[in-house]
C-alpha cells in the first residue's frame, strides 16, 4: 500500500524541524507581483488528477474561449467548493466518468447535459456533489442561467434536479440524444488510514492539539490524493451503467 503523504505538511515539518530551508515549495498559483503570503498554495496531487475538457457552445458564442474548449482540473473544484475533502473528489471523477459513458472519445457540451439526483439538495453532503456537477456540466438549478432571447437560447436553468425518482444516486443526460447513465457512489471503499480515528473526534470537537494538527491535514489529504490518483475508475467507489 502507497503510505505517501501529500507534499504539504511533509515539507512544513521538515521546515520546522530545520530540514527543510532548501526544499523546494508546495505548487503554487500564478502570484504575478503579489506578497508571497497572499499567493495560493497546495499539494501537488490537486493539478495531477485527470483534467476534464468541455466544450461550451455559450462560450464559444461570446468569445469566452476559442471553439467553446473549457478544461477543468480538480482544483477548479476545490476553488469553488473552498476545500478538499473526499466529496468534492468524488463529485469530480462522477462527472469524469458518468461524462466518458454518455460522450466517449467525443468532447462532452457542457450546457447540453440534464441531471436527476435522488436526494434533496439539503441532505448530507448531496449539495456539494451537485455544486461540482454544475461547476463542470453547467446544468444548474433555478437560479442558473435562464438563457438569452425569447427561445432562451444556452439556457442552463433547471437542468439540474434534486428529489428526482431515480434508482441510483443520480443520473446524467444527454439532451441531444436523449442517452443516459445512471451513477452510484461508495464513498467508504476508499477509507481513512487507521490512525485517523483517533485524530478525527477531536479535530471536530475542537480539541485536537496543535501538534497534530498537521498530522490530521496530512491523512484527510491523503485520502482525497488516493481516491483521485489510485481510485479514478475503481468500480468499488463509482459505478455506472446505461439506462
Amino acid at each position: 500500500m502507497n503510505t505517501t503523504l501529500p507534499k504539504r505538511h511533509t515539507l512544513a515539518a521538515l521546515a520546522a524541524a530545520g530540514l527543510g530551508g532548501a526544499l523546494p515549495p508546495i505548487a503554487k498559483a500564478q502570484g504575478r507581483g503579489m506578497p508571497e503570503e497572499h499567493i495560493m498554495q497546495y499539494p501537488d496531487f490537486f493539478t495531477q488528477a485527470p483534467v476534464i475538457t468541455m466544450r461550451d457552445p455559450l462560450a464559444e458564442f461570446l468569445g469566452a474561449t476559442a471553439n467553446g474548449i473549457m478544461q477543468y482540473t480538480y482544483l477548479d473544484a476545490v476553488k469553488m467548493a473552498g476545500h478538499s475533502c473526499a466529496v468534492v473528489a468524488s463529485s469530480y471523477l462522477l462527472a469524469r466518468r458518468g461524462l466518458k459513458r454518455l460522450y466517449g472519445d467525443d468532447t462532452p457540451v457542457r450546457g447540453d447535459i440534464q441531471i436527476a439526483i435522488r436526494n434533496g439538495g439539503t441532505e448530507g453532503t448531496t449539495g456539494v456533489t451537485g455544486a461540482v456537477l454544475t461547476l463542470i456540466t453547467g446544468a444548474a438549478g433555478d437560479t442558473g442561467f435562464h438563457g438569452m432571447g425569447k427561445s432562451r437560447r444556452f439556457s442552463r436553468q433547471d437542468l439540474l434536479m434534486y428529489r428526482q425518482e431515480v434508482d441510483d444516486f443520480l443520473t446524467l443526460r444527454r439532451r441531444d440524444t436523449g442517452k443516459t447513465v445512471g451513477l452510484s457512489l461508495d464513498i467508504e471503499a476508499v477509507p481513512f488510514r487507521p490512525e485517523m480515528q483517533d485524530l478525527l473526534p477531536q479535530a471536530i470537537a475542537g480539541t485536537l492539539p496543535e501538534q497534530e494538527r498537521g498530522r490530521f491535514a496530512d491523512l484527510w489529504q491523503d485520502r482525497v490524493r488516493r481516491i483521485l490518483l489510485e481510485h479514478a475508475e475503481d468500480p468499488a467507489l463509482i459505478q455506472v451503467r446505461d439506462i
